[in-house]
């Protein structure tokens, strides 16, 4: 609970920042893809499946900048879903998870040259799962909500002064019902500005 109110506290701050003219007031939009890594953690079953791996999906953010090094930006990643196939007391069956998530976090921005800058975020996330069972184990889990500190590190590359490249560690937190995500994720990001 003191990271959440921390992390409030800290885009609260984002939000009250004293905006420069001459970047204060512009907004963006971007759209990333997502790398994540999963591990089915169901000690109750056996599988000659895979528990782990790697997906990548997608994500959808906008922002707002309040001054040259300080915005506040939200959006929703989607973690796709991941299966496996499970053997419990002879019977077979599989599980499936499905996860996704918002966040909100204020943006610190510190530009190396005129190109490149590095950043950090630092905000909530809420994140949902959804896990369904057939089989022997059904009724393991039913994935739920839960609300968890949202941070970011990573750099940007600015293509002209509206396209610019992205390339960031995620962290969203661990929604404790959730048998199959990780709680980090790499992303890389294309923005506009306007």
């Amino acid at each position: 609970m003191k990271k959440i109110l921390f992390a409030l506290i800290a885009s609260a701050t984002a939000l009250t920042g004293v905006a420069q003219a001459a970047d204060a007031g512009t907004g963006y939009v971007g759209a990333g893809l997502v790398g994540s890594r999963y591990k089915f953690d169901t000690p109750i079953t056996s599988s000659s499946d895979d528990r782990s791996g790697s997906k990548v999906s997608g994500k959808l953010f906008a922002g707002y900048n309040l001054d040259k090094n300080w915005a506040v930006e939200g959006g929703y990643t989607d973690f796709g879903k991941n299966s496996y196939n499970y053997t419990l007391n002879g019977a077979t069956g599989k599980v499936e998870s499905k996860s996704n998530s918002l966040y909100l976090a204020g943006k610190y921005s510190q530009p190396i040259n005129e190109q490149f800058a590095v950043f950090g975020k630092l905000g909530v996330a809420r994140n949902h799962s959804t896990i369904s069972t057939s089989g022997a184990a059904n009724g393991i889990g039913n994935g739920g909500n839960k609300t968890a500190l949202y941070a970011s590190v990573g750099g940007e590359y600015a293509i002209n002064k509206n396209v610019s490249l992205s390339l960031e560690y995620e962290h969203y937190g661990k929604n404790e019902s959730d048998l199959g995500r990780k709680t980090g994720a790499i992303t890389g990001g294309l923005r506009y500005n306007f």
